[in-house]
């Protein structure tokens, strides 16, 4: 047994700063029937997807800072307001990650464990590697207002083309494929989510670190479905990336242009991502905030739609 501290390379901790911040507001909106319940689906979808998004890279630094794992010579790298046990004795080599403290960006508490398993044999360097992640009540909490999310199930992770991303620079493109079918969230209301998960994830270095992520699933006419199963409400939803969300670099890491649709018995949603305030496409702003812009149908045929930053 062996326990060891992780410190995430700037780009994680940058990537995670971006990514949790893109939500809808500080805030969760009153729910009215008619139109309130799919603006917090789309935040709830926003809200799971980016703080996995989050976690996957705090993953991807535990991974590569251990030998055992990477295949590579270990560098000592932590995770922040988090500590890392890791077992390579059996047949399964585990690393536990027990969060609880702070992200990095100081907007979001973290409490529970995440458990990494692999095949002794096996290295994450190599094409096809599979990591098992087990989410055990892993808790986020929003700090702005203590509105919090709890997380449990099984995620499976796979190293399609192989690499590491500390060597992206000299490759082409790493592919990661996430995929599960036993995902449930609680949320702060007491209310619960069940959801699959068909996710791929392309690294690629152009500039800087590129990363695009798509659905990789079909459901009847659907494709590019990364996401489906049953909402806080009770019905049934479907999520398709129909545009990749990109993330890069040398805007900072952030999420810089993409688009969700959201399926719904109660009507759909669309959700476009790199706009200006005025709702249009945008290159980098610098500083300045990223825009979001939601439309939606509601079962009356009425559309509506909103602009906020992240």
């Amino acid at each position: 047994m062996k326990k060891f501290m992780l410190r995430a390379p700037f780009y994680f901790i940058a990537l995670f700063i971006s990514i949790s911040s893109c939500k809808k507001d500080n805030t969760d909106p009153v729910i009215n029937p008619d139109q309130d319940e799919q603006v917090v689906h789309t935040q709830d979808q926003a809200t799971v997807s980016n703080d996995l998004d989050a976690l996957s890279n705090d993953l991807n630094v535990a991974i590569e800072s251990n030998f055992s794992f990477s295949g590579r010579f270990q560098q000592t790298n932590s995770i922040c307001g988090a500590t890392a046990v890791s077992d390579t004795t059996g047949n399964t080599k585990t690393i536990t990650i027990t969060y609880n403290g702070n992200n990095c960006a100081n907007t979001h508490h973290r409490s529970g464990t995440i458990v990494l398993s692999m095949p002794s044999g096996v290295r994450w360097k190599n094409p096809g590697a599979v990591l098992t992640v087990n989410y055990n009540n892993l808790k986020i909490t929003r700090l702005v207002d203590n509105k919090w999310i709890k997380i449990n199930g099984t995620h499976t992770h796979t190293n399609v083309t192989g690499g590491l991303i500390v060597n992206l620079a000299t490759l082409n493109e790493i592919i990661h494929t996430i995929s599960s079918n036993n995902m449930t969230i609680a949320f702060a209301d007491s209310t619960q989510r069940s959801w699959n998960v068909a996710r791929k994830r392309i690294y690629n270095y152009n500039n800087g670190i590129v990363i695009r992520t798509t659905g990789t699933h079909t459901i009847n006419n659907h494709t590019g479905v990364a996401e489906w199963g049953t909402d806080r409400f009770g019905h049934p939803f479907l999520t398709k990336i129909s545009h990749p969300l990109t993330i890069r670099q040398d805007c900072n890491f952030r999420l810089t242009s993409g688009q969700v649709k959201h399926y719904r018995p109660v009507g759909e949603a669309v959700v476009t991502f790199g706009l200006n305030s005025s709702g249009q496409p945008t290159s980098c702003p610098g500083a300045a905030p990223f825009y979001y812009k939601v439309e939606w149908t509601g079962p009356n045929g009425i559309t509506h739609s909103v602009i906020h930053p992240y």
